[in-house]
């Protein structure tokens, strides 16, 4: 038995508690290739978790979802600060040097403070001096051999985001462990103790988007949690629904069953949701509707497109990111 979902912007279709017999209703949606499913993963092992802090509000609300983690599954936080050459102009010799030691004196009070918020807890803090914060990062991964990034956004997009840059994109394009992204549109109420009520994975089918199902899966199974499988059919700027759609959401549908494994049935009643429209707006509806409290993405590395995204779009998985009203946990193909 599964709920079975096709929205447009403008209208939908809603089949609930239909069982789906994919082979005798829509034959055509065994064209095409197939999925592979994996193996269920034992339960996620994660022993270090990084949190990078900038101190602003955004990575103080990251704070109790590192630590409800690090309770959850024994782990210890490594906290790092990365302090970066400020913009500073100065026109007298020698306020430079005084403004850096102002600098990095209040860098070590604000990073007294988050060690005070992680009493109770194993934990460590460091700050370090660098031009850019990934390699300094990614020497702290390398060092504690951490499985987990945890950090705050302040979700800048568009002009502000071109001229500021986006550490959090950054850091989530170049990681190669999974990162926890707290937007500035989360609450700070909603980490429950690390366990998630409804699991919302987005995928577009690509490998890429595929690499962050192994994650959803053992998250929502531990959490006892639903579990939403999203796929967004792409609106073409200026076209109405193509008469195809419905040939799509069979094919998308049968390929959204086909990334389980056969034994997910005994812990968890997958919702399978098919949308079409623009992948940033479907996605943060259905997280809404579905009162999702985690977001779980798939997405490329900076190889030459650091701003490269899943379902195609340059700016997607940062805008969810930005926007979501819960917590997005990446995982880089």
């Amino acid at each position: 038995m599964t709920c079975v979902t096709f929205l447009s912007d403008s209208d939908h279709c809603r089949f609930s508690d239909v069982e789906v017999a994919f082979a005798d209703m829509f034959p055509e949606a065994q064209k095409g290739p197939r999925m592979h499913t994996f193996e269920a993963s034992s339960r996620l092992n994660l022993r270090n978790i990084v949190f990078l802090t900038d101190f602003s509000e955004p990575s103080s609300a990251a704070v109790p979802f590192a630590i409800a983690l690090a309770r959850k599954y024994s782990a210890t936080i490594h906290a790092l600060h990365v302090l970066t050459p400020e913009p500073y102009f100065f026109p007298a010799p020698g306020l430079g040097t005084l403004a850096a030691e102002a600098h990095e004196d209040s860098s070590q009070e604000e990073m007294e403070r988050v060690e005070a918020a992680l009493f109770g807890v194993p934990h460590d803090t460091s700050i370090v001096r660098e031009i850019n914060v990934w390699p300094a990062l990614e020497q702290t991964l390398k060092e504690h051999q951490a499985d987990l990034i945890v950090t705050g956004t302040h979700g800048r997009t568009g002009a502000e985001k071109l001229l500021a840059g986006s550490v959090a994109e950054e850091v989530f394009r170049r990681s190669r462990v999974p990162v926890l992204t707290i937007g500035p549109q989360v609450r700070r109420q909603v980490h429950n103790a690390a366990r998630f009520h409804a699991v919302m994975l987005a995928t577009d089918f690509t490998p890429e988007s595929l690499a962050a199902t192994p994650y959803a899966v053992s998250l929502a199974q531990e959490s006892e949690a639903r579990l939403i499988l999203l796929h967004v059919i792409r609106r073409v700027a200026g076209a109405e629904k193509p008469p195809e759609a419905e040939l799509s959401v069979a094919h998308a549908m049968h390929l959204l069953h086909e990334m389980l494994p056969p034994e997910s049935g005994r812990w968890c009643r997958p919702e399978a949701v098919v949308e079409y429209g623009d992948p940033v707006e479907r996605i943060l509806y259905t997280a809404r509707d579905r009162d999702a409290d985690l977001i779980v993405l798939g997405v490329r590395d900076a190889a030459g497109h650091l701003s490269a995204a899943t379902h195609l779009e340059r700016t997607t998985a940062h805008n969810i990111v930005a926007r979501a009203k819960c917590p997005v946990l990446t995982v880089r193909g």
